[in-house]
């Protein structure tokens, strides 16, 4: 997960009209940190760089489909650029973390946000997902 200068989170609006943080599959040969990084570039036009594990958990977002969500802390390198929405999503916003209780946001997404926003400040801005 990624987060503005003024420590808002970067979520997007999928087709299901709930609210994830960036993220996609992992392409043959990449790692997940590396998946992390390419899909937020790709999903917002942020570039970034693979902070701490946050968590790790498995969903059932539609009937017969299990996703295996690993979500990493990722400390946004160009913090000035407005994110770009991607053809992916409908909308992306940036919230604080007391707007997450109002949004249709999946739980295991919730705790990733609130253990990185508990991280040292220092981590957030040094120079935030492998989702699905």
């Amino acid at each position: 997960m990624t987060l503005s200068l003024d420590l808002r989170v970067l979520l997007l609006l999928n087709e299901r009209s709930e609210w994830e943080l960036p993220g996609g599959r992992l392409e043959l040969g990449e790692t997940p940190e590396q998946c992390v990084v390419r899909e937020i570039a790709e999903e917002s036009g942020w570039k970034t760089m693979v902070g701490p594990l946050l968590d790790v958990w498995s969903a059932e977002p539609e009937p017969g489909r299990n996703v295996l969500t690993v979500t990493y802390g990722c400390p946004v390198l160009t913090p000035h650029n407005e994110p770009v929405l991607s053809g992916e999503h409908q909308q992306f916003g940036l919230f604080s973390p007391h707007e997450l209780h109002r949004l249709r946001l999946h739980e295991g997404y919730k705790k990733s946000i609130t253990a990185w926003l508990k991280a040292p400040p220092a981590t957030h801005h040094r120079m935030e997902t492998y989702s699905h």
